[in-house]
């Protein structure tokens, strides 16, 4: 019998709010579940970076991915807040804007988060679909350009021209082609 400090006790606790988090993934973004309270940070940076065009929930999608939208979390990497930008990354883009004042403050993070996904956005221009390019900023907001670029290059020797990113999503690390599905999840979009 285990008593209260059993370590199997204490491992089922320690798992019990991973547990949770793990059974809402397959909410919808739009689920009553996530919280409403960030959406105008969303939207209006969504908007600002990306244009009235594009769905904001894509950005709420990945801040459900990266923290349930918790907003002082710290992954073990050092990556903050809702958006888990990391601190030396979020000075790189405060050098471009100079307003984002705080990474923990949930506004300044979510506007980073976003900028750096137009970033990414951009150098994945030539060729590839507005839905497409998405979700090649996705993944490249989670490994990194340079990983994504080159899953890209070992999918175009495999198969010639690439244009989907299920094409790539097999070269690319298993964490972000995981990122990248609960994202298309969230969106109740078919990858």
């Amino acid at each position: 019998m285990g008593g209260p400090r059993s370590p199997g006790l204490l491992l089922l606790l320690s798992l019990i709010p991973l547990l949770a988090l793990a059974s809402t993934a397959t909410k919808s973004v739009r689920h009553e579940h996530w919280t409403k309270k960030y959406d105008q940070y969303f939207s209006k940076y969504a908007k600002h970076y990306f244009g009235p065009l594009v769905d904001w929930y894509w950005f709420k999608a990945q801040g459900i991915a990266e923290s349930g939208l918790v907003p002082g979390l710290k992954s073990s990497a050092g990556a903050k807040g809702l958006m888990q930008i990391l601190p030396a990354t979020f000075r790189e883009i405060q050098e471009r804007n100079p307003h984002f004042t705080n990474i923990d403050d949930p506004r300044w993070n979510i506007a980073a988060g976003i900028y750096y996904d137009r970033m990414q956005f951009l150098k994945w221009k030539k060729g590839l679909p507005s839905q497409q390019r998405i979700a090649f900023a996705l993944a490249s907001y989670n490994a990194g350009y340079g990983n994504i670029k080159k899953a890209h290059k070992r999918a175009e020797d495999k198969h010639g021209e690439v244009r989907e990113w299920r094409q790539v999503a097999p070269f690319a690390p298993r964490e972000t082609r995981l990122y990248v599905k609960r994202i298309y999840r969230l969106m109740e979009i078919e990858e």
